[in-house]
């Protein structure tokens, strides 16, 4: 059985445990898939991350394990390429939101996430890929090439005949509405360039990854995190194609979308084309920082997979989130932003499941407590439900309207006056779908604190 991913980290999974029970098709990969310990863990209640799917179904299929039991089974039948197109199995991928919970709480860490990559990958082989799965995975092109459907998105937006369309035709929902890019995008001119100087006290130059959907939907927040970073101090550029790579002018992009859809060759030249973009700036020894977490968890965990080399694994080690990079001036005593008191207001800030996973949340509690007077809570929520596209698909709304019921809407609803802060894109898209306008990046909310703003 051909294998589309780099599964080389599981080669010794396994070994010397009588109950591994390794299925006998799929080299690594079956190695990686039993890692499960079948505990159970994943199908209990409680203030978790994973499996959002099985919390609001109860379907024991839709747990890790439950997934796990589907797919051992596939990959030890006899005809396993006919047993990976099971329904059952079909359904049970299909409601993985890739969140990768189970990859830090699972008692055994099973990547499920990267598992359904995999998976992903081998239906792609077999039968192509979805009109909506392609227009999705695209984003990234289309969004640069095609200016055009911008405006088309507006109107779709405000016809429900042309809403009642796109569901019918391409399975999107009509009662939910697409994000519209920002009338314009984030520019290379000033943010570009660096500060005159370069500081002489010990702070690093830092390189600013803008990721396709920062540029093209709220460049706001590229524009906040390079003022809040100068007035901290740092010489900031953006990061930007080579001269000489394919379109020098397309942004950069972490390839997630192509990932996520298991079109792993356009992944890869993607993520080829920004390590190129990178690894100069690391090479000289300067930060790279991103500001969404499911892109720069991409680049330290799933594109490492793609057998792309040293590059990509220096960059995957090196690149911070914005938190993260934040923090660890706070810890360095290098960073002292001029804050005003934010007394009279309060603070809900709500994790994307990436930064949970790769443990980012105590980054956001070091930064947030820098605002003097600043009353903050985390809610205790799982996956907010959106996921990329799941909460835009006509099969999946109500799905992904219940995860974020589940415990998101109501900790928002319970505190109508409080603002509210949100890393990731899916999830202030899912707020705002839900009603609620007031989720922002930490780099917007950083800077209207800054004195004088």
């Amino acid at each position: 059985m051909k294998t589309y991913l780099d599964w080389s980290a599981y080669q010794d999974a396994g070994m010397g445990d009588a109950y591994a029970d390794i299925p006998k098709h799929g080299g690594n990969f079956a190695k990686a898939v039993a890692v499960c310990i079948n505990s159970r863990q994943c199908e209990t209640a409680g203030k978790q991350v994973m499996c959002p799917s099985f919390q609001v179904s109860g379907n024991a299929h839709l747990s890790t394990s439950g997934r796990v039991r589907l797919l051992k089974a596939a990959l030890s039948s006899d005809l396993p390429q006919k047993a990976l197109r099971d329904p059952t199995l079909a359904e049970a991928m299909e409601l993985c939101v890739s969140c990768k919970g189970c990859k830090r709480e699972c008692e055994a860490n099973v990547d499920m996430a990267l598992i359904k990559v995999e998976y992903l990958a081998q239906r792609v082989a077999r039968e192509g890929l979805r009109l909506r799965d392609r227009l999705f995975a695209h984003t990234p092109r289309w969004l640069h090439r095609a200016p055009w459907l911008k405006p088309l998105i507006r109107w779709r937006n405000r016809s429900p005949l042309l809403a009642r369309w796109s569901e019918r035709w391409i399975g999107l929902s009509a009662k939910r509405q697409l994000p519209e890019p920002a009338p314009r995008p984030f520019t290379f001119s000033d943010a570009s360039r660096p500060t005159a100087h370069v500081p002489t006290d010990g702070r690093p130059e830092v390189v600013l990854l803008v990721d396709t959907f920062t540029h093209h939907f709220e460049p706001e927040i590229a524009e906040a995190a390079v003022a809040v970073l100068r007035t901290g101090g740092y010489s900031v550029q953006v990061a930007k194609p080579e001269a000489t790579s394919p379109e020098p002018a397309r942004p950069l992009c972490c390839g997630r979308t192509y990932l996520v859809h298991g079109l792993l060759d356009e992944a890869r030249a993607e993520v080829r084309r920004l390590s190129e973009a990178l690894l100069p700036h690391l090479e000289a020894g300067r930060v790279v920082v991103g500001l969404e977490a499911s892109c720069v968890v991409n680049l330290r965990d799933d594109a490492q997979t793609l057998g792309l080399g040293e590059p990509v694994e220096t960059v995957g080690n090196k690149i911070l989130l914005f938190e993260e990079f934040l923090a660890r001036e706070v810890m360095a005593k290098r960073l002292n932003l001029p804050l005003r008191s934010m007394k009279e207001t309060e603070t809900l800030v709500h994790g994307h499941c990436h930064q949970k996973a790769v443990g980012a949340m105590k980054a956001m509690r070091r930064v947030l407590k820098l605002i003097p007077d600043h009353d903050f809570s985390m809610i205790e929520a799982g996956c907010c439900g959106m996921a990329g596209t799941f909460g835009l698909e006509a099969e999946h709304v109500e799905m992904a309207s219940a995860m974020a019921e589940r415990e998101l809407m109501p900790a928002l609803r319970d505190k109508p006056t409080a603002q509210v802060i949100a890393n990731g894109f899916s999830c202030r898209q899912q707020m705002r779908i839900h009603g609620d306008t007031r989720p922002r990046h930490l780099a917007v909310l950083l800077r209207d604190a800054l004195a004088g703003a």
